[in-house]
């Protein structure tokens, strides 16, 4: 299979020393195109830095990152932002939704930033709204909505522009339990349905048993003593992982 996303010794540090935080060091991590992994560890250490490293919205202080076949370290900023809009739909904990604009116009963001026709909008973004049950609020502005609606709309405009891979940043956080789950399982069918790659990164043991492989970042590793591989990961194996890793 190949690579959607491989890094090779990717080091994040900010600041300088002696006093240095060094968030990231040296993760080697590589996920198959198609396939749904969990990154697992504490807030804090170091989870939404690697994503933001991963899609090239940040630079490594060392080590590289494929996102595509490509290695974003060598290309200008220009080029990195091209290839994060080829490559990567994002998914915010925070929803990220523009507040002036209505759930079909947020949906149809990636469309209208790649230049596609209005005709493409309204032949793409129908479908979108209804596969994520949201067509009754196509004409709502996101605070109108509830938790559980703006992230729908969230996956819903991440998949609008048809790029392979998503990136998920604590997408239940701020959600209920119920609309927790109604996402967890939309993502699962992102990958199932659409083929597409999904990188999650959460604290939630529940979330990462919906991934065909769970990981676990440890004082700026992937920890290689612990990885849950699935179909059918359970709950309880995710919190006995936790606790062996004492995270």
């Amino acid at each position: 299979m190949t690579a959607i996303v491989r890094t090779s010794q990717l080091t994040k540090v900010y600041g300088k020393a002696p006093s240095e935080t060094r968030v990231l060091r040296g993760v080697d991590f590589e996920l198959e195109a198609g396939k749904f992994a969990c990154i697992m560890g504490p807030s804090g250490s170091g989870k939404s830095t690697l994503l933001h490293l991963i899609s090239g919205l940040d630079e490594p202080s060392a080590g590289t990152v494929e996102l595509g076949g490509k290695n974003v370290s060598r290309l200008s900023r220009r080029e990195r932002t091209l290839q994060r809009r080829r490559t990567v739909g994002y998914v915010f904990q925070f929803f990220n939704l523009l507040p002036n604009l209505s759930v079909s116009e947020n949906v149809g963001l990636p469309l209208a930033i790649a230049g596609r026709t209005r005709d493409v909008e309204r032949d793409a973004v129908p479908p979108l709204l209804e596969r994520f049950g949201i067509t009754g609020r196509s004409a709502a502005f996101p605070h109108q909505l509830s938790g559980g609606e703006m992230q729908r709309t969230s996956i819903a405009r991440a998949l609008a522009g048809g790029q392979p891979l998503l990136l998920c940043d604590e997408p239940t956080g701020n959600l209920s339990q119920k609309a927790g789950l109604e996402v967890m399982q939309a993502l699962r069918e992102v990958c199932d349905r659409d083929g597409r790659s999904v990188l999650l990164v959460t604290h939630n043991p529940r979330d990462a048993a919906f991934a065909d492989l769970v990981y676990f970042l440890v004082d700026g590793e992937i920890s290689t003593e612990r990885v849950l591989e699935g179909p059918g990961i359970e709950v309880e194996a995710v919190h006995e992982a936790l606790a062996a890793l004492h995270i």
